[in-house]
């Protein structure tokens, strides 16, 4: 079709040790990302990069042994959505399944979050509410993928400016 372009999507993949050392720079990157590909507000550029903590945060927590890896991988397809898909590798002795990780969600989001106390809100307050889709799966050969994916096209979640009749508008000169 002359004149509509299609986009490749733009992979990158990223391999951590398991310590939370190494999340300022996820964190980092996620934000620095979010924010110079997609037309996100600033809050939701945070919100995002929150999402993403929590994945690997859980991940590093739950799904993997010390001096173990966790995968990152972030796929931006250019005007539709992005893509985070983080993994663990299983080894915790306290591991998860997805099937156990679906079901911890769903007792948490029907709490109150005075219930639940300040640690398992991630999943089901901070990652399901702030992406469009959430698959949890196991890998074959141990540990947990999941995969959230946002819209580019929402117009909830661009910069709004604010209309200069609006009286709520504040202007600093």
């Amino acid at each position: 079709m002359p004149g509509n372009k299609i986009e490749k999507p733009i992979e990158i993949k990223i391999e951590i040790p398991t310590n939370a050392y190494f999340m300022s720079g996820i964190r980092d990157f996620t934000l620095s990302m979010i924010k110079n590909m997609t037309d996100f507000s600033e809050q939701w550029a945070y919100r995002f990069q929150s999402v993403v903590d929590e994945l690997c945060n859980n991940a590093i927590e739950h799904g993997s042994n010390l001096d173990d890896k966790i995968y990152v991988t972030f796929i931006t397809h250019p005007n539709q959505d992005i893509e985070i898909i983080v993994e663990d590798n299983g080894t915790n002795p306290n591991k998860k399944t997805a099937t156990q990780i679906r079901e911890i969600m769903e007792v948490n989001k029907n709490k109150e979050i005075a219930e639940i106390g300040i640690r398992g809100r991630g999943l089901a307050f901070i990652v399901e509410q702030w992406t469009d889709e959430l698959k949890i799966e196991d890998r074959p050969n141990g540990g947990v993928k999941i995969t959230v994916k946002k819209s580019l096209n929402d117009p909830e979640f661009t910069q709004k400016i604010p209309d200069a009749n609006d009286p709520t508008r504040i202007v600093l000169a």
